[in-house]
């Protein structure tokens, strides 16, 4: 089960690599950009990856320190949130992009504070704060067209 959980939470490898958090969420906004899902299955998706996001950055705490940069489904379910039921676009996508990392890395408004939360909870909910800003700042463009 140690292996299963080491893929999860390393997004197949790439919290492998320098930057694994970047990369986690750019290779996330390709797949999202030339592999559309309806919003039925985005919504089925993220829970998906929310469940198995804190399951697996639990388990990987035992090997890893908590919150280890390894771990990046961190990331992948952050961006997903991000874009989650917008338009299908590439610059809204790239937009969410910016955006994220933005808040994931300065971690203003209460992010650094939820990764305080225990075992992969903590790992999880300050991406998840992430997201839910970033997507908020990016459904005020779309909805206003500013891009």
């Amino acid at each position: 089960m140690r292996t299963i959980a080491h893929i999860i939470a390393t997004a197949g490898g790439i919290g492998f690599l320098k930057g694994g958090g970047t990369a986690a969420a750019v290779v996330f906004c390709i797949a999202w950009y030339f592999f559309p899902i309806g919003y039925v299955y985005q919504a089925l998706l993220l829970v998906a990856l929310l469940a198995v996001g804190i399951w697996s950055a639990t388990r990987m705490e035992t090997v890893w320190e908590h919150d280890s940069n390894r771990i990046v489904i961190d990331e992948v379910a952050g961006m997903m949130i991000t874009l989650i039921f917008l338009p299908h676009n590439g610059v809204y996508i790239v937009t969410g992009c910016v955006l994220f990392r933005f808040f994931d890395m300065v971690k203003p408004l209460g992010i650094r504070r939820a990764e305080l939360l225990p075992r992969g909870m903590g790992v999880m909910a300050d991406d998840v704060l992430a997201g839910i800003y970033s997507q908020l700042i990016l459904r005020a463009i779309v909805m206003g067209k500013f891009l």
